[in-house]
């Protein structure tokens, strides 16, 4: 502890000395629940968690599970985030934040897979430990450890299952991406392309939209690529509420019984929709699995310097649907509801 102690005092006396101390960060919101973070007893291990955003259910599901894990430790979390999906400004703000106040170690879901790279190595140089959720880094030994869906393989479970429901039909696909250049966003597109057995230039690709993962934004972009592509019948989904926000427009245009539609997420309410009919299938993820390990692994660090396993460590995924096909593992929407996220 004494090793952590003085390191904690040299960064709060350096943090103290400059004018350019970021707490609060604009583009970025703390999560007080867990308390302030580098303060109180010496002994308290201090952890950082740093999503893309606050406002995604995805990204507070992951919070509530650290703030859970964090408290089961005895551990003090500081929860800061994004402005927007896509703010690698504010991340490395964040990550400025985090180490000025001492903490042990910091969790975070990059924004991008390069964007914060010379942050990252800034804490890890003073002795934070640094570990990747959901999204890995290029390259992956820019962090200590990455807990992470295969975002890849499950786009490719979503394009399997998405080409054997259309029973020997042609695909005629639309695209409901999520944030240009995003690494999860560009590996679950591949993956899904692939999965179809297309290429980016296949022509059975009649249209493409970015949603940012945004409902709303969905619906729009749906509605308008329907005008264009009107006999489409499969369409890929960056996340939940996007395949929402897509079969909203789709309804409305009564082609619900025309168009298959799969998406990756695993949410409860994601799940609820897949058993409803509104989604297919579903690749459930497990963030609170992937907050859980995280947490634990800066526990034990702190505690003796062991550290996690390091590289890649897929923390699993499962395609959900109460309509299997032949040659694609699955699970129906009853298990789904009881393990959705967790």
């Amino acid at each position: 502890m004494n090793r952590r102690l003085s390191q904690r005092l040299l960064v709060a006396a350096a943090a103290f000395a400059s004018t350019a101390v970021l707490f609060g960060a604009t583009g970025c919101s703390a999560d007080n629940a867990g308390g302030g973070g580098g303060g109180g007893s010496s002994d308290q291990v201090t952890i950082g968690l740093i999503t893309k955003t606050d406002s995604n259910p995805y990204f507070v599901n992951m919070r509530e599970a650290a703030q859970k894990a964090a408290d089961a430790k005895g551990a003090k979390l500081v929860a800061l985030a994004g402005a927007f999906d896509g703010d690698n400004e504010g991340q490395v703000s964040a990550i400025e934040n985090l180490v000025s106040q001492g903490v042990d170690g910091i969790l975070i879901t990059p924004n991008s897979s390069s964007g914060i790279l010379s942050a990252i190595k800034d804490a890890r140089d003073q002795g934070v430990l640094v570990i990747a959720l959901d999204t890995a880094t290029d390259p992956a030994d820019a962090v200590d450890a990455t807990f992470a869906t295969d975002n890849f393989a499950a786009g490719v479970a979503q394009g399997t299952w998405v080409k054997s429901s259309l029973d020997g039909k042609t695909p005629k696909v639309l695209l409901l991406d999520g944030t240009p250049g995003g690494t999860v966003d560009t590996l679950r597109h591949q993956g899904f392309i692939k999965g179809m057995g297309l290429t980016e230039d296949s022509p059975e690709i009649l249209g493409k939209a970015d949603t940012h993962g945004d409902q709303t934004k969905a619906q729009t972009a749906m509605e308008n690529l329907l005008e264009r592509a009107p006999d489409a019948n499969a369409v890929y989904t960056i996340n939940e509420p996007a395949a929402a926000g897509g079969f909203a427009a789709i309804k409305a245009a009564g082609k619900a019984d025309q168009i298959v539609i799969g998406s990756i997420d695993g949410s409860c309410t994601g799940v609820e929709n897949v058993k409803k009919g509104i989604i297919g299938a579903t690749v459930m993820q497990f963030p609170g699995k992937m907050a859980t390990s995280g947490v634990d692994a800066i526990v034990a660090y702190a505690k003796d310097g062991t550290k996690p396993k390091s590289g890649f460590n897929d923390t699993g995924s499962e395609l959900i649907t109460d309509h299997p096909v032949d040659g694609l593992e699955s699970k129906d929407t009853a298990w789904g509801a009881e393990n959705c996220w967790g």
